[in-house]
């Protein structure tokens, strides 16, 4: 089986290909050729199957050499990014609207139909939300980045639909604890506050002790994505989107979560300093009712402590 990963030196892929090297994918053949695709890789996985392929992804010579072996899985999971896409327009068109389509085009065109799922995001609900959240909740993006990703949902959907990919697009809630700070996440602040808290520094959180995210470890977010590759896709809804189960929390949960885990002294440095507009995107998330996603296997990561453990 070959298997590529868009997007493998990042976050969420980087952790994806380590599971797929120790695990493989669940019910599925064994894996010959994994090849991770990505601009830099700090510490790929040392193993014969894996192959490093530098570059962008919606490149005509990456792309080339990606689809060399015909592909089984591809996971895409690469973007730009949505704060970073609304500071530069041109960066984020061309790499979370027009370099998707050319990879999915390309796995089209393949004779062996791919499986392909697709890390999409709850930016497509944009920030004008409901008092709950279900299956039935339209998309409203607010932002080109959820705007980006629900186009290309639209296009995995149709192309699904004619029999020339398999396509399941995730929305993504946010993935906890990032390292480090990423200005180019608007949700950056929920990693942050559990980094800090492990580390026992200081820390000044942009939204209020009140402020109700959704979180997801990354432990949870990469069991996820294994499931999708090798889920039944005749269960899915036409439109082939999952919206991923999720624990929401307060910060101030958490944070409590934090103080039982680390110790009072460790979150005694928080402090809050609520920005209006991050509050009102990333802090007022309502309620999330995942029915089908919960019918079909996919699952959050159980309580706020569980999810503190497994994203530290």
């Amino acid at each position: 089986m070959h298997i590529v990963i868009t997007g493998a030196g990042g976050f969420v892929g980087a952790a994806l290909a380590r599971h797929i090297v120790a695990c493989g994918l669940p019910g599925q053949p064994a894996v010959t050729r994994l090849t991770l695709v990505d601009r830099r890789f700090d510490d790929p996985p040392d193993d014969a199957r894996v192959r490093l392929l530098h570059g962008d992804f919606g490149v005509e010579q990456v792309l080339d050499a990606m689809f060399d072996p015909p592909v089984d899985v591809l996971f895409h999971l690469a973007s730009v990014p949505g704060a970073e896409a609304e500071r530069d327009c041109a960066l984020g068109y061309r790499v979370n609207l027009m370099a998707p389509l050319a990879l999915f085009e390309r796995a089209a065109s393949q004779e062996r139909t791919a499986r392909i799922v697709y890390a999409s995001s709850i930016a497509v609900y944009g920030s004008a939300l409901p008092a709950t959240v279900d299956d039935a909740t339209p998309p409203k993006p607010g932002i080109s980045y959820g705007a980006h990703k629900q186009v290309g949902e639209i296009v995995l959907a149709d192309l699904s639909r004619r029999g020339l990919v398999n396509g399941i697009s995730l929305r993504l809630p946010g993935i906890v604890a990032r390292p480090g700070f990423s200005a180019g996440h608007g949700s950056a602040f929920m990693s942050a506050i559990l980094r800090a808290a492990q580390a026992g520094e200081h820390y000044t959180c942009p939204v209020s002790p009140a402020a109700a995210c959704w979180w997801m470890s990354l432990q949870g977010c990469v069991g996820n994505l294994a499931h999708a590759a090798a889920l039944d896709t005749s269960l899915l809804p036409a439109a082939r989107t999952v919206t991923l189960p999720v624990l929401r929390l307060t910060v101030e949960e958490v944070v409590a979560a934090l103080a039982r885990r680390f110790g009072a002294q460790a979150v005694a440095g928080i402090r809050w300093q609520p920005d209006a507009d991050i509050e009102r995107v990333f802090g007022r998330m309502p309620a999330l009712v995942p029915g089908i996603a919960e019918r079909l296997g996919f699952a959050h990561d159980g309580n706020v402590d569980l999810l503190v453990e497994r994203a530290l």
